[in-house]
């Protein structure tokens, strides 16, 4: 997968033929002799806290951007919460009130970022 000089190509490529090969999983080229320990340490299905099942070099990701599990902050009081019930807390949450300084009226939570814009 990279260029090589035209005078190196023959032995460049019965090198490559001998010693590496395309995991079958992934695509990346491996050392022939280590192509069973990466298929274990990379392609192994993995269980996540949420129950999918994944493969192990996949694990981060799912962990950091879809996991229902993964830890998210309100937006309203910053408390940390599970993904998934954060949009349940979150409606609760911005429909609390308090009291704006400036004209003393109670606004929910929701629309305070607004109400400097509209407060008389």
């Amino acid at each position: 997968k990279k260029d090589i000089p035209v005078a190196n190509f023959i032995m460049h490529e019965i090198h490559c033929s001998r010693n590496l090969e395309v995991c079958r999983y992934c695509s990346e080229l491996i050392a022939k002799s280590e192509m069973k320990t990466h298929i274990e340490s990379e392609h192994v299905q993995v269980t996540c806290k949420c129950r999918m099942k994944i493969e192990k070099c996949l694990l981060k990701d799912h962990e950091a951007s879809a996991c229902p599990l993964r830890p998210a902050l309100c937006q309203f009081c910053d408390i940390q919460l599970t993904f998934d019930k954060l949009q349940d807390h979150e409606i609760y949450c911005g429909a609390r009130t308090e009291r704006c300084g400036g004209c003393g009226r109670n606004i929910m939570m929701k629309d305070l970022k607004e109400h400097p814009r509209v407060c008389g």
